[in-house]
């Protein structure tokens, strides 16, 4: 039951901040405009990406992109909802990483489905050094995917820290 908290308490608030920050990106800027918050290392710009991370695939026809993307969202979050639901309630830091990694699939699964395309607005950079723009779903992912990493070493290591510890 534990397990289903913190899916319950992770997954859904994460889907709705990152569709209501795209909201807000849509609706307050035109494509391709850009806020500086910090400036020379933060701005908001407001970009479309029709493939995956750096691009991947974009420039494939936008109907095999299409299908290629949905599809394996599809089954990646087919995959998340599986092995939380097969996971023991006493492993909170696997279920949290895999609940913000399926939060982050269904987000950009949503901005595909809408639009073909993923609405990207964070804008990272030191110079004329820009990071690919990211939203608030590829932010969760790449942190659960950390956390989900962390969670694999400390448990290879016999160092499991979800575990309740044997004294």
């Amino acid at each position: 039951m534990k397990k289903y908290i913190i899916f319950l308490l992770t997954a859904p608030v994460l889907i709705v901040l990152d569709q209501v920050t795209k909201a807000c990106i849509d609706g307050m800027l035109t494509l391709h405009e850009s806020l500086a918050i910090i400036p020379g290392f933060l701005n908001i710009t407001y970009v479309r990406n029709p493939g995956a991370a750096f691009g991947f695939l974009a420039g494939a026809s936008p109907v095999f992109r299409s299908i290629f993307f949905l599809g394996i969202a599809a089954v990646a979050i087919g995959c998340i909802l599986y092995y939380i639901a097969k996971s023991r309630n006493d492993e909170p830091f696997l279920i949290f990483a895999l609940s913000l990694i399926l939060s982050g699939a269904v987000g950009n699964f949503i901005d595909r489905a809408r639009f073909g395309e993923v609405i990207d607005f964070i804008d990272v950079y030191v110079g004329v050094h820009h990071w690919p723009a990211f939203n608030v779903a590829d932010s969760a992912i790449s942190v659960g995917a950390v956390i989900l990493i962390l969670h694999m070493f400390k448990r290879s290591s016999g160092k499991d820290s979800d575990s309740p510890s044997e004294t």
